[in-house]
């Protein structure tokens, strides 16, 4: 409730009535971190504190954030890829202000509503050996929706993934997800097989058996940003099919354009997966949306009948604000040629990088695609180098990683991310809409960072041991 001049009325223990916004996190914002603690996952302010990423960040906008005294910082991370169009994109802003002023009579689950249907036709355009789309919430659901047609449509009960493959935390997805740390304590898990990314005599000797339904693979790993080896796909896909057996591409964080072209499967040629599972950038980063992409014949059979009609579906999939958000999103690609720019500044930002590998021994590789690149940390040469680094990896394997990212944060306000526990890789996944100014504002930044590893003493390494500190004692 508000009185006559717009401001909220207040109740006697001094809250305003009804609901304001504004007036909640003006009053209560100073509390996040113990409201966190107190009623979600407590560890995350735990390690938020532990590493000093506990910012308070007031606003954003494309790729940068702000803090309370006006500070900006790069963000290379994009909410793990969410923010395919940075932070408050105006034309999808719009597009949900209008979707909401619209009144539309969403989700009465007894009609067809025009969004769905021209988000479908519109993502289809980008993948035009597939039909039809199955709109979700999330990746892990794109996921789920793709192991359940698989099977269905092949009459078989097992999905091949690869090692040290992820692709969602949900039961299903779980059961593909080729991380041992996600998948300890929540077994019994579905009967899923994994095989090394790249062998396809392992590929082969599990098809033989006759009972795989498919192979789910993310054409570029996001745990430690691994491409899959060149003809992979291609081969892998003629003996599935020679199987009768499908090829699933895990598109979630790779797809839309994050990788220079509009999916990372069509870096190689003759490429067509019978399913394609994205979600993430889908919607300019506002609203949870996620989508399976098929062929017809699949979508058929498990939709065989009247009978069959809600066999599969969403409460909130096809809402109207995803829809919209969508739709505004794949507009703003084509619009700003948001794709090319993904892998022209990818190229630029990666060829940057790898030049650095030849003047610091720590850096061992730099690989990816488009704006996908992964920073890969080894074992140095020199022998005052090689006793620090073998001191963090008895310690726990990855805190040099992590011991590079905190600097970039601390003294150069750039967020960037461990790409996995247990590794000693940086994986780089920014906006898709960053510039050569960013390129050489985090090209800069992480030279310096390299330089202070580099010298052997001072903060980063003073830093190295609190981590080794904390490491023993969470054993």
């Amino acid at each position: 409730m508000t009185s006559s001049d717009g401001t909220p009325q207040q109740a006697a223990d001094g809250q305003p009535k009804g609901f304001d916004l504004a007036t909640l996190l003006a009053q209560r914002g100073a509390e996040r971190y113990d409201l966190h603690s107190r009623y979600l996952n407590h560890q995350l302010p735990r390690m938020l504190h532990t590493i000093g990423f506990d910012k308070v960040y007031e606003r954003a906008e494309g790729a940068h954030f702000w803090d309370a005294d006006g500070n900006d910082y790069l963000d290379m991370l994009a909410g793990f890829g969410v923010m395919g169009l940075g932070r408050h994109h105006p034309v999808v802003r719009k597009a949900l202000h209008d979707v909401l002023d619209a009144g539309l009579a969403d989700l009465t689950r007894f009609d067809c509503q025009p969004l769905p249907g021209l988000l479908a036709e519109r993502l289809l355009a980008y993948s035009p050996h597939l039909d039809r789309v199955f709109f979700g919430n999330s990746g892990t659901e794109a996921v789920e929706t793709a192991l359940k047609f698989a099977r269905y449509a092949t009459g078989r009960p097992r999905v091949l993934y690869c090692t040290h493959a992820f692709h969602g935390l949900t039961t299903g997805s779980l059961s593909v997800n080729g991380e041992g740390g996600f998948r300890d304590g929540f077994a019994p898990l579905l009967p899923d097989t994994a095989v090394e990314m790249g062998d396809l005599d392992a590929l082969a000797r599990e098809l033989k058996r006759g009972d795989v339904a498919a192979l789910i693979v993310e054409p570029i790993q996001g745990k430690g940003v691994y491409p899959t080896p060149p003809g992979y796909l291609r081969a892998a896909q003629e003996l599935l099919h020679r199987h009768k057996a499908l090829l699933i591409a895990d598109e979630v964080q790779t797809g839309l354009g994050r990788t220079g072209d509009f999916y990372a499967y069509q870096h190689e040629e003759g490429v067509e997966p019978d399913l394609v599972c994205v979600a993430k950038a889908l919607s300019g980063g506002y609203v949870p949306v996620g989508a399976t992409l098929g062929k017809d014949w699949i979508f058929k059979k498990v939709y065989s009948s009247m009978d069959r009609v809600l066999v599969h579906s969403a409460s909130f999939g096809s809402n109207a604000q995803a829809m919209a958000a969508g739709l505004a999103t794949l507009s703003v690609m084509d619009d700003e040629k948001v794709v090319e720019n993904s892998r022209r500044t990818g190229d630029l930002l990666r060829t940057r990088l790898a030049a650095l590998t030849g003047e610091y021994e720590l850096l061992k590789d730099v690989r990816g695609r488009g704006l996908m690149i992964g920073i890969e940390f080894g074992r140095p040469k020199s022998l005052g180098l090689r006793g620090r680094w073998t001191m963090l990896q008895a310690a726990r394997k990855g805190l040099f990683a992590q011991m590079v990212v905190v600097p970039l944060l601390q003294r150069h306000r750039i967020l960037t991310q461990v790409s996995g526990d247990h590794l000693e890789v940086i994986k780089l996944i920014p906006p898709l809409i960053v510039d050569e100014a960013d390129v050489d504002r985090f090209v800069t930044a992480f030279t310096e960072v390299m330089d202070d590893a580099h010298n052997g003493s001072g903060l980063m390494w003073d830093f190295g041991r609190t981590l080794v500190k904390q490491a023993v004692a969470n054993r």
